[in-house]
């Protein structure tokens, strides 16, 4: 999920400036259109207008309508700043997990409030509103909002910090050298190296995620837990070490991190959100944000722009660039960067950029083609279609390589 960074200088940038961005290491997602910031809404296109074949989706959509991949709630395509195919899908969330909802278990350890998983009121739409559970989709979310903090510099600390210094280490359980190491790169990268078990079936209950979230305090809960592996090295996919992120931008900014997003992300994006808090009223950035599939393909879109947003640097180039890098060898055919996915493409080399949440939230962005994929669903007891499978769905609905010129 990387790219490099361009820029034109002199007294002609002004004029030069489209020209550099055609040139940089993948082609303009703009080439041959305008640019539009879809801040008020997605201006809707047919998929041929920008050099998709509408006959692909239709043939996922059939499939999606028909139950092959089983609850999904929407289904979008965004190419060139327009939204050119999308379908929503109506599940009767109630009648299907009512058993569940009033029996205690690891998705509703407390039966009634917004952690109950199977609450029709909170998921997967917030209060009935198109705002969706978007679970760990809000990672990655959560990147993008220390990336304008630190672009402002209202955070200014660099992500080399140790974590423990955030903390009153003589209030901290199973303190050793390796998490005195312990860095805030090394938590956006999932190399924390805590004991962690979460890759596991949500009813399995070893899952910290369920532990902590049957708790009051997951801060506490997640840093007293010991050390498994050093820093920085092994990939241990964890709940737990987001929800650090929360407690770590109040503690070095003083300022909220829903707050915070609302104003600088979420407001200039026009991006409409709910974002739960825990029992111990800290924001949920492990996965309680609420976006609709319209909204969450906006940061995609914005990724794609190199952090600019209708002409404003609001994430810098740099931290687009390091969240999109792969550090690390993550599950399968996966990298992981800051709190990104990258799927590594079949048909070219390069990656598919995803956020993924549990029950099917998934964002796909095809950097080198500037086409976006949003997929909502709640198919939390069951597995929601794969990554891959997706991939060569949509694959050859790509006609052209640019908006609506060159063909592939």
């Amino acid at each position: 999920m990387n790219k490099p960074s361009v820029f034109a200088v002199g007294v002609g940038c002004v004029l030069l400036g489209p020209l550099v961005v055609l040139l940089a290491g993948r082609p303009s997602i703009a080439a041959r259109m305008e640019t539009l910031w879809p801040t008020k809404g997605w201006v809707a296109a047919p998929p041929a207008s920008v050099g998709l074949d509408e006959k692909v989706f239709e043939g996922l959509d059939e499939d999606l309508a028909a139950g092959k991949f089983s609850l999904v709630d929407s289904f979008a395509v965004f190419r060139c700043g327009r939204k050119v195919y999308e379908r929503t899908y109506s599940h009767d969330y109630a009648k299907i997990y009512g058993k569940q909802a009033k029996e205690r278990g690891p998705l509703n350890a407390r039966l009634t409030g917004r952690y109950n998983y199977f609450d029709p009121d909170w998921h997967p739409y917030y209060h009935g509103t198109d705002m969706h559970s978007m679970q760990s989709v809000s990672k990655t979310v959560t990147s993008v909002i220390f990336g304008v903090a630190m672009t402002r510099g209202d955070f200014k600390a660099g992500v080399d910090k140790p974590v423990l210094e955030y903390f009153d280490v003589t209030k901290v359980r199973n303190v050793d050298e390796r998490k005195r190491r312990m860095t805030l790169r090394d938590v956006l990268t999932m190399t924390a190296g805590l004991a962690w078990i979460e890759d596991v079936p949500y009813d399995d209950p070893r899952s910290d995620s369920s532990l902590m979230e049957a708790t009051d305090d997951w801060v506490e809960y997640v840093i007293d837990k010991p050390m498994a592996a050093e820093p920085g090295k092994v990939f241990n996919y964890s709940s737990g070490v987001t929800e650090l992120l929360a407690y770590i931008f109040k503690k070095e900014t003083g300022q909220d991190i829903d707050d915070y997003g609302e104003k600088y992300l979420f407001a200039p994006l026009g991006i409409k959100h709910h974002w739960k808090r825990t029992y111990m009223d800290v924001t949920d950035t492990e996965g309680g944000l609420y976006l609709n599939g319209s909204d969450l393909a906006k940061i995609g879109y914005f990724y794609l722009h190199d952090g600019i947003w209708d002409g404003k640097q609001i994430v810098s180039r740099d931290w687009v660039r390091d969240s999109l890098k792969g550090y690390i060898d993550a599950e399968g055919d996966y990298r992981y960067g800051y709190k990104w996915w990258l799927l590594k493409r079949t048909d070219r080399a390069g990656y598919v950029w995803m956020a993924r949440g549990f029950g099917g939230q998934r964002m796909m962005v095809f950097p080198q083609e500037g086409m976006i994929v949003t997929f909502t669903g709640w198919d939390i007891t069951g597995d929601p279609p794969a990554d891959k499978e997706l991939f060569q769905r949509l694959l050859p609905a790509l006609k052209t390589k640019t908006c609506g010129g060159g063909a592939q």
